[in-house]
């Protein structure tokens, strides 16, 4: 394999020190990544487009120059910089950004160039974060596949056949090329989790609440599901970008905690230490509720023994409490939270015609329900969480697969079955991550290893889902720091398109 600029190998944290220390500087960070964008982004008969609605380079190189005097600036005066100063991101394409096209996925706002920025874009960019574009996302972020009409499919980079996962798969994918340093993206229904499972990066869904979820407009209490969150290639690059993230807004009255509370909390000259005498339950497939491809359990299994080598247990472990309850709790909170937001595209009936029939389908089960069939879901959810709570009296982690197959075809829509049994809904082959979307957990998905040669993941990524007791963020991502030491796959990068 081609050996990379050092500069694409280095990761966020450690260009953000190199740029402190004037070994670099943001112009040739800014050069190294859009060069590397313009050699494998949309190259070849099946591209990886992951990276869509770019900004003009030479704009963005505008930026590095800026942001180079400003480093100039601070060192003569004393002056502290922002954490991601001088680091170029993409924002994933659900997140409006001022005077870049935030398109959604959807032909409806194929064109929309929003006037303002939504907060997680302005809190970046106050982090010094040098916006460079957007990364590809499904139609409205709704399924776990990164298709859409506008775009095109977000191909997975250990293989272009298949899919990157979803609905953050463009972040994934760039990420894995090293087309950017480090990621943001948003998770309702694994999206932080299943596309970096699938691209052998890390993603961590935080804490509901950990990350400000406000707006200008509509509601900032009822709809609770989703949350946005980090990717990267390391924990300490994870941990530089939730700092940017984190903390308590007053425009999301749900929110809390601080910021710059990840990075030096995670700095240890013996991360590894943090995984011993630890109590891990091992989700597996819910006692054969979940469908699971061949090749995938015993993937996950053998990355459960690296924290066994590290000094955890790993327990084999279900908790006392009926699987459908969970689903039908979430399907029907979900399709109530998507009805809310495409409501007005909804109700208009020529937009309407430009909606996926996944959206139409959500919507209108959302319209249907009946305040208390809302109410008696979150009652349900609330069970899950008390019961929950006592599984975390025994255990200091859940774990379970990012997915229970491997990257499917990329033009399929979803998978239409696994292991022979048929899947009813769109997303009913993600049931695997819905333990920490309906609790709002903290959970992190750590890769676990590919596909072994002759399966049907042969030579594919797979993640390990590690999920940790309410606002135990921090507590999550010490273990997976110390996954990381001993885990033999973390640098492991595709090769580039020929």
């Amino acid at each position: 394999m081609t050996d990379l600029p050092p500069i694409l190998e280095a990761g966020a944290a450690r260009l953000a020190a190199m740029l402190r220390a004037g070994d670099v500087s943001a112009v040739e960070i800014m050069q190294a990544h859009l060069a590397r964008i313009e050699a494998v982004n949309d190259v070849t008969d099946a591209p990886i487009t992951a990276i869509v609605s770019q900004r003009d380079p030479d704009d963005c190189i505008a930026d590095a120059k800026q942001a180079d005097a400003a480093l100039t600036e601070a060192r003569a005066s004393g002056a502290p910089l922002p954490g991601l100063h001088g680091l170029p991101i993409a924002i994933k394409d659900l997140t409006a950004t001022k005077g870049l096209r935030t398109s959604r996925g959807s032909p409806l706002y194929a064109d929309f160039v929003p006037e303002a920025d939504a907060p997680l874009a302005a809190a970046l960019r106050g982090a010094g974060a040098l916006v460079i574009g957007k990364t590809n996302t499904p139609e409205f972020g709704l399924g776990s596949h990164t298709l859409n009409p506008v775009f095109g499919p977000t191909r997975n980079p250990w293989n272009r056949g298949r899919s990157a996962g979803g609905s953050s798969g463009g972040a994934a994918a760039a990420l894995a090329m090293r087309m950017l340093p480090m990621a943001d993206g948003s998770d309702m229904m694994g999206s932080l989790r299943n596309p970096a499972g699938w691209n052998n990066v890390i993603g961590f869904r935080p804490s509901v609440g950990r990350v400000a979820n406000g707006a200008s407009e509509g509601d900032l209490y009822l709809h609770q599901l989703s949350t946005n969150g980090p990717m990267a290639r390391s924990i300490a690059d994870l941990a530089l970008l939730l700092d940017a993230m984190a903390g308590y807004d007053p425009a999301a009255p749900l929110s809390f905690g601080k910021r710059d509370v990840f990075a030096p909390g995670l700095a240890s000259e013996a991360p590894e230490a943090w995984a011993k005498g630890l109590r891990i339950a091992w989700l597996g497939d819910w006692i054969g509720t979940w469908p699971m491809e061949d090749g995938v359990l015993e993937t996950c299994e053998d990355a459960l023994k690296v924290f066994e080598s590290l000094g955890a247990e790993v327990t084999p472990f279900v908790p006392d409490f009926p699987w459908e309850k969970i689903w039908d709790s979430w399907t029907e909170l979900r399709s109530w939270s998507v009805a809310a937001a495409n409501l007005p595209d909804y109700a208009d009936e020529a937009r309407r015609a430009h909606l996926k029939p996944e959206a139409v389908w959500e919507i209108e089960r959302g319209l249907a329900m009946s305040g208390l069939d809302v109410h008696r879901a979150s009652v349900a959810r609330s069970d899950w969480h008390r019961c929950l709570e006592g599984v975390f009296d025994r255990f200091d982690l859940v774990a379970a697969p990012s997915a229970q197959l491997w990257p499917f075809p990329v033009m399929d829509r979803w998978p239409a079955e696994i292991a022979g049994r048929k899947m009813d809904t769109y997303h009913r082959w993600m049931e695997c991550v819905l333990p920490a979307s309906l609790s709002g957990r903290p959970t992190v998905c750590m890769p676990a290893g590919f596909g072994k040669a002759g399966g049907p993941g042969a030579g594919l990524p797979m993640g390990l889902q590690l999920m940790g007791r309410t606002r135990g963020d921090m507590e999550v991502l010490r273990a997976a720091a110390a996954y990381e030491t001993a885990c033999p796959h973390m640098t492991a990068r595709p090769a580039d398109p020929v």
